[in-house]
């Protein structure tokens, strides 16, 4: 892998819609089962109205998606019977997500994960980002794409029924420079897989690292922790952090260590391991380097519920991603039915570049320049056994 790679990737077939204005000429009509409504979900406190759309696949697959965001706000699959049961934390009603949110179901950018110092410098110039994360600045800052109102548009496309987003992100908007044009695509579609595809063009350089932070638990509704869920990572590499949760610029095997899942091994067997890496978590918060070329659509992960036999697969053309095991949700959150989120409640599986790239040269870059697109692809496909 070169030092320095342009972020110039080729889309997809399926991202014929990289604009509102293309999306129009997507097919209405995909199946008599797919279908996509909408309705109102408040106001943010500025006044803004939100909706939430719920788009559905010919199998039952039912999900829910946020203007607020892009927040992914249920999404009800069905376990080994048949029995559809929601795989995602968060809230009823939109003010919780105002009021207290780890990031629930949130589209994640300008950038995800963390950069360190808040701050880098790009073409000569230094960019001092917020601080929200200690020193640091974590998922584009204090109001990041997750806190923002989408503009939406509904279609029934030729893989199932799709919400188009928009957000327009200005220059200087959190400290990154570069007036941002961006478009998500959320694809339910009719092989029971939640499909993702963001965009981004920019006219003037500027760094950019899009996911998605949703908290899944494969039990539904977060009936039991995740601690005895199986995980396969296909990553012979992590990027270890410091104390700070900042990466150090280098890459370390998994060999012999708690972060060895190329075995599918539940996310409970090892997470009080002592390795200090591990424990400055505490337990999992840490980025894998994903065993493949980069820029290539592949296989990230597998997650498999054993007692409700529910499988969620990750793949992406991403050259990292990030496994979070729920280790900050701390009982003090009151979510959907009113249930309490506790340690290890969720897990997050957040394909993305590695974290704190502007500040790695050694790392692939997040650098967009004008006349260059940026293109992300995560989808997880849902089974069960």
């Amino acid at each position: 892998m070169k030092n320095i790679i342009p972020l110039v990737l080729v889309a997809t077939a399926g991202l014929a819609a990289a604009s509102l204005v293309g999306c129009a000429s997507h097919s209405m009509s995909h199946s008599t089962q797919d279908s996509i409504s909408s309705k109102p979900f408040g106001q943010t406190p500025d006044g803004t109205a939100v909706e939430l759309y719920t788009l559905r696949n010919a199998h039952g697959l039912e999900a829910r998606i946020m203007t607020y965001g892009g927040i992914l706000q249920s999404l009800q699959v069905p376990d080994r019977t048949g029995k559809l049961g929601d795989v995602v934390l968060g809230y009823d009603q939109l003010q919780g997500y105002i009021d207290k949110t780890p990031y629930f179901g949130a589209l994640i950018g300008r950038y995800g994960n963390r950069i360190g110092g808040a701050k880098f410098s790009l073409d000569g110039q230094t960019y001092n980002l917020a601080t929200n994360n200690g020193p640091n600045s974590l998922h584009g800052g204090l109001k990041g794409f997750d806190k923002v109102v989408w503009s939406a548009k509904p279609l029934v496309g030729p893989d199932g029924p799709e919400l188009v987003l928009a957000y327009y992100s200005r220059d200087g908007e959190e400290g990154f420079p570069g007036n941002l044009q961006v478009t998500a695509i959320y694809t339910l579609t009719d092989d029971n897989e939640l499909k993702l595809e963001f965009s981004a063009t920019t006219d003037k350089a500027t760094v950019v690292n899009l996911t998605h932070h949703t908290y899944w638990n494969l039990t539904a509704a977060g009936d039991k922790d995740i601690l005895g869920h199986l995980v396969y990572i296909n990553a012979d590499q992590t990027t270890p952090v410091d104390s700070g949760l900042i990466t150090t610029g280098e890459f370390k095997s998994v060999d012999g260590t708690p972060f060895d899942f190329r075995k599918p091994t539940t996310i409970g067997a090892r997470i009080s391991d002592p390795d200090p890496v591990l424990q400055y978590g505490p337990g999992y918060d840490h980025n894998w380097v994903i065993n493949k070329p980069f820029g290539q659509y592949g296989l990230q992960a597998r997650v498999t519920e054993p007692g409700t036999g529910r499988i969620m697969e990750v793949w992406s053309d991403e050259p990292g991603l990030q496994f979070y095991a729920g280790n900050f949700l701390d009982g003090t959150i009151k979510g959907k039915g009113g249930k309490v989120y506790n340690i290890h409640d969720a897990f997050c599986m957040e394909p993305q570049h590695y974290p704190d790239s502007p500040n790695k040269p050694n790392f692939p870059t997040t650098v967009l320049k004008p006349g260059e697109k940026y293109h992300n692809t995560i989808v997880y496909k849902f089974s069960a056994e």
